[in-house]
């Protein structure tokens, strides 16, 4: 699994965790808000960005893999931030590692009862499927679609060094991963919701929304997790993706998140 390290080297690490079809590059305007203080990790998913493969893709895979990344950084104490399909990794390498003391979870619902993804999605974890979607699909219909993952009028763009990294990332992504979210994904959140991984796991969680959020039900998300003990803040000018959006705010967030009294 590649990763990037920016920051003090001897800060409180704060680890970010992109989702479906992004890259590590979907934190290049949050890194540099928190990198004075803090010992930043990037990773790009299993069949994601410089790690690519067709292996390793499904939930439960890729929070094995972080884990073993945590393990080779020989991390303590570390915050680890999911956005989107990266929550479920995030959740998981809180449960099951002890490098972890405080998990956020930005722009999920707990499972996809609550979601608004575009018609049809499902279809896309069926064989052969992938393979025609990334071959045929041309790039303005890849911009309607990333357009239902930020505010409306939000110019995608100038949210990355190169205007057309959401472009990169999606022709590099495993065509794997249609199956893992669409399919088995879906299972792991029936089985159990995001909000019951929340209530179950005993380590602080702040949970993200943006209030224009147009792939994922905000209010009744917020209402779910906030039920689980979830700390809950909702981010007014985002839609889907405040790291990219509104990186200042997601900035804010996660240090107010790290100095907030704890319950004894």
């Amino acid at each position: 699994m590649y990763f990037r390290e920016d920051g003090n080297p001897q800060g409180k690490p704060i680890v970010l965790v992109h989702g479906f079809a992004c890259s590590l590059h979907w934190y290049d305007r949050v890194v540099p808000r928190l990198a004075d203080d803090y010992r930043v990790i990037r990773v790009d998913l299993n069949g994601h960005g410089l790690t690519g493969g067709d292996q390793g893709l499904d939930p439960q895979d890729q929070t094995h893999s972080l884990a073993a990344v945590l393990d080779e950084l020989d991390l303590t104490d570390a915050m680890v931030v999911g956005h989107s399909y990266g929550t479920d990794t995030a959740l998981g390498v809180g449960a099951i590692s002890a490098r972890v003391s405080e998990i956020v979870i930005m722009s999920q619902s707990p499972d996809y009862s609550l979601a608004k993804l575009p018609r049809g999605h499902s279809l896309v974890g069926l064989p052969m499927v992938p393979q025609l979607v990334h071959h045929l699909t041309p790039d303005w219909v890849v911009w309607r679609v990333l357009r239902g993952g930020f505010r409306p009028g939000f110019d995608i763009g100038s949210g990355f060094d190169d205007p057309r990294q959401p472009l990169h990332d999606r022709a590099v992504m495993s065509r794997g991963m249609y199956r893992a979210v669409a399919q088995t994904r879906d299972l792991e959140l029936r089985a159990e919701p995001l909000d019951a991984r929340v209530y179950g796991i005993d380590k602080p969680v702040l949970a993200i929304h943006g209030r224009h959020d147009q792939f994922f039900d905000c209010e009744a998300s917020i209402t779910r997790y906030r039920a689980a003990g979830a700390t809950v803040r909702v981010i007014e000018n985002a839609g889907h993706t405040p790291n990219v959006e509104t990186p200042d705010e997601v900035a804010a967030l996660l240090r107010e998140f790290l100095i907030a009294p704890r319950p004894l």
